[in-house]
């Protein structure tokens, strides 16, 4: 089991992003808690949003107002678990957390190969209209991942095991899941230039290569070989950053929604870490390489 505190500044750009899956069918409305409706899933999202709207309009000076939850059981253990324990389990982090009696909405979500589930709350007190203390935030989760593990006899290799997002000949719904790293990486401030981001999606066995006037999104064995069928990059609705001027000037797409532009990175992992800390330090050895160089000329 692998529970991830997202870093999302924006209440309202989370639960678009939840609510924007669910209307792309990527996505569907499993759970909600504390909402004035009792199935606020039959009204439209508007109605849900202010929920959150309300509440946080109390205390405009916080920044980070939002609790944006993913909640990433294994295979086995969704199995075990099924929906219905799922449901609970999620009621149970919530309450750990400290946020038991907050409204909160929890999405099922289906785009990658494994069953996932996202909860949107905010961390304004709907009583007092204070910040609920969020310190050892972290710590917290993996002491209820503990608890989880023990009260369902979950497999702790599986959580302790890093994923592999690595694309194969083999992979299932590859545009789907292209389109869904490239938003991860999208919102990684700490991937900044163009080469940075050709470096990150090389480790996943994925290139951005030219083709004619435009680009294609290729799989390769990780050597260089192409193992699936090209995808022209103006495809996609999810375009990589450094690419996105270009696909502007080609096939002049329709204007970005605001919600989109202000968006923050709401998704970080191990491995996306890891990823990052690989890139840096590739570039950290260089740089000592060329100042070695420059010191060796100069003693000359």
């Amino acid at each position: 089991m692998v529970i991830v505190i997202h870093q999302t500044t924006s209440t309202e750009n989370a639960f678009l992003y939840n609510e924007k899956k669910v209307e792309e069918k990527h996505a569907t409305f499993f759970h909600s808690q504390n909402t004035k409706a009792i199935n606020p899933f039959l009204y439209d999202k508007k109605h849900r949003l202010k929920e959150f709207t309300y509440i946080e309009k109390r205390n405009p000076r916080v920044k980070n107002k939002c609790l944006h939850i993913s909640f990433n059981p294994s295979t086995d253990d969704y199995q075990k678990l099924g929906d219905k324990m799922t449901q609970v389990e999620i009621d149970k982090l919530m309450q750990h957390m400290g946020y038991g009696s907050q409204p909160y909405f929890v999405y099922k979500h289906k785009d990658l190969d494994r069953v996932h589930f996202h909860i949107v709350s905010s961390r304004i007190d709907r009583q007092t209209g204070k910040k609920i203390k969020d310190n050892h935030e972290r710590q917290k989760v993996q002491n209820f991942i503990k608890e989880l593990d023990l009260r369902h006899q979950l497999d702790n290799k599986t959580r302790k095991e890093k994923p592999v997002f690595k694309f194969s000949a083999r992979s299932r719904n590859i545009k789907q899941s292209l389109e869904h790293l490239f938003q991860h990486l999208n919102q990684m401030e700490s991937i900044n230039s163009k080469a940075m981001y050709d470096e990150a999606l090389k480790l996943f066995n994925v290139e951005i290569r030219q083709s004619g006037r435009g680009h294609i999104v290729v799989v390769t064995d990780g050597k260089g070989k192409v193992i699936r069928y090209p995808i022209r990059l103006s495809k996609f609705k999810e375009q990589p950053k450094f690419y996105q001027k270009e696909k502007q000037q080609l096939d002049k797409p329709e204007q970005i929604p605001e919600e989109r532009k202000s968006r923050k990175p709401d998704f970080k992992t191990d491995f996306l870490k890891e990823l990052l800390w690989q890139i840096r330090k590739r570039e950290q050895n260089q740089e000592t390489k060329k100042k070695y160089k420059v010191r060796s000329k100069k003693r000359r």
